[in-house]
């Protein structure tokens, strides 16, 4: 994703309070960690998919326990 929009990636996950924490691993690379909350993992997944279809977000899975 674009390192400029890891602020807006992280207020809009924390709006939808208790879901989900973002944490951010290298903010040059824009490496973030998304900790989602037990049960809210299909409010997240949802949220996730809107961001990048209505938002234009550039969204990028990396696999787990990856970190570049």
């Amino acid at each position: 994703m674009d390192r400029r929009e890891i602020n807006y990636l992280r207020v809009t996950m924390e709006s939808y309070d208790g879901m989900a924490v973002v944490r951010t691993l290298d903010p040059h690379a824009a490496l973030i960690e998304v900790l989602v909350s037990p049960g809210c993992e299909s409010l997240f997944s949802e949220l996730l998919r809107a961001l990048v279809d209505g938002e234009s977000m550039d969204i990028v899975p990396v696999e787990e326990g990856r970190n570049g």
